[in-house]
């Protein structure tokens, strides 16, 4: 059974989140954790199918500042992983395994670093390795200062009142579905990087000050991998036109216990590949979970 929870987080912000609760799995729980400028709905498609459903109970919160959690302030990945913990708190789960994506991997990785007690392990669907940034998210790296005095501005100018009052929520499945119709008629890896990074619809469902936090928040400093000691496994497209595959696989043998699986996709697996994304998830935490 599903249901949408509500938590009002340890400073007064009104969260929001699904629970698919499978019996007797008290300790089983997968927590899906999206990307940034999404929201829960990026997940749909996964809890419909996966076999995992009858033996783990899922978690999907739409992060603060994103969705149904919608929040003008922080966001950086401490807040986020604060808001997991209690998050697990509420529903009586002592721990987890995380599954993030792109930004999502970002807030795993420091819960698993700051709070190394709540989570079992890590499914890392491309994360940001900001040494294997390449093309114009290299910028983004190099430019970080430049995007906090941007971000400050528009805060300021929110504090004025010159803000949106209503923020539609937007449809990941949708988008998906979508993309793939326009996959059919052959669109390259590219494009689809063009039609996922189009500041447009992200910007029409998500405050500018939001957007230009995760995005800060996405090319971060990451804690030292070498101290995450839980079992991950790295899922990294091949075919990316934002990362250097090969710099990422470097990085992601720094965990002591990681296993690597490449997908054929661009960044947005979930999307281009959901089978084959979904069989890896699946296969890998039956082997490591048995």
């Amino acid at each position: 059974m599903s249901a949408r929870r509500k938590l009002t987080a340890s400073d007064g912000v009104d969260l929001a989140y699904w629970l698919w609760r499978a019996a007797g799995s008290d300790d089983r729980l997968l927590v899906l954790l999206h990307g940034a400028a999404s929201n829960h709905t990026r997940w749909s498609e996964l809890v419909e199918h996966t076999s995992l459903a009858r033996s783990w109970s899922i978690l999907a919160p739409d992060l603060r500042g994103n969705g149904k959690s919608m929040v003008r302030g922080g966001q950086r990945c401490s807040l986020w992983s604060r808001d997991l913990v209690e998050m697990l708190d509420a529903e009586g789960f002592p721990t987890a395994v995380l599954v993030g994506h792109s930004l999502g991997a970002q807030i795993a990785m420091h819960m698993a670093h700051h709070h190394p007690q709540r989570v079992r392990g890590l499914v890392l669907i491309d994360p940001v390795f900001p040494r294997g940034v390449q093309g114009k998210q290299r910028r983004l790296v190099q430019l970080r200062w430049l995007v906090h005095a941007v971000r400050a501005a528009v805060r300021a100018l929110n504090a004025l009142g010159l803000r949106r009052r209503a923020i539609p929520n937007r449809d990941i499945r949708r988008l998906d579905e979508e993309t793939r119709e326009a996959l059919r008629g052959a669109e390259s890896f590219e494009a689809i990087a063009r039609r996922y990074t189009s500041l447009r619809p992200i910007l029409s469902s998500l405050p500018t000050a939001n957007y230009l936090g995760q995005m800060i928040a996405t090319v971060a400093p990451l804690p030292p991998l070498g101290e995450i000691e839980v079992p991950v496994a790295v899922l990294l497209s091949g075919e990316s036109t934002l990362a250097d595959t090969d710099v990422n696989r470097e990085e992601a043998a720094r965990f002591p216990r990681s296993e690597v699986i490449t997908l054929h996709a661009n960044h947005w697996p979930l999307t281009e590949a959901p089978d084959e994304t979904r069989e890896a998830i699946e296969g890998w935490i039956e082997r490591t979970f048995a």
